[in-house]
């Protein structure tokens, strides 16, 4: 009896573990749990408040994009300087990211940027002309003052030819903090959460 007692037992504990992680409420779009990189650069750290309300409901590993060299803390400054980058076609250099073969275990990258003059930061064409995303899912999402995403998906999109690019988020700067439930509902409506 007290052995039919334990299999009972051994049998519950197994059928009401948990599905998932525990790291977010993950949907399953193509049937396997897909492995979620959430890669972002913020300076004023708006993007990485849009990044962590991603990170609250699909789980995955986080990286702060940087440059090994700091923009400036005067924002018109920057704004100088981020305007001659994208003249010059310069690329600056990025602080330590990630290694090309750790970028290969993920399958779906949600990419974070601030929109400077109509597109993406140089720093987002340094980051990814570093890696191969073909055969990856990447999902834009960006802050802006009032501009909107302007060409940054085209953009994003010609440098990641033979990736999938899904719909991406976008929102002003001053209404991360409040864009929680925005975020949820783009999720949603693309299968990332129930």
């Amino acid at each position: 009896m007290k052995i039919i007692l334990v299999l009972a037992v051994m049998c519950m504990v197994i059928f009401v573990a948990p599905i998932h992680s525990g790291e977010g409420s993950q949907a399953e779009p193509s049937g396997n749990t897909p492995k979620i990189l959430i890669a972002f650069f913020s300076r004023t750290n708006n993007t990485k408040t849009i990044a962590e309300h991603i990170h609250s409901f699909v789980g995955g590993d986080m990286i702060h994009i940087t440059t090994k060299k700091p923009y400036p803390a005067d924002y018109n400054e920057t704004l100088q300087l981020a305007r001659a980058e994208l003249d010059n076609n310069k690329r600056p250099e990025l602080a330590a990211t990630i290694l090309p073969e750790d970028m290969k275990k993920y399958d779906v990258i949600f990419l974070g940027h601030s929109i400077w003059f109509g597109t993406i930061p140089m720093a987002m064409v340094t980051f990814l002309e570093q890696y191969d995303l073909s055969g990856k899912t990447v999902v834009p999402f960006c802050t802006h003052g009032r501009g909107g995403p302007g060409r940054s998906v085209s953009d994003i999109t010609n440098l990641c030819p033979n990736a999938t690019i899904l719909q991406g988020f976008a929102t002003e700067g001053s209404s991360a903090n409040q864009a929680q439930n925005d975020v949820a509902v783009w999720l949603r409506g693309l299968g990332y959460i129930r």
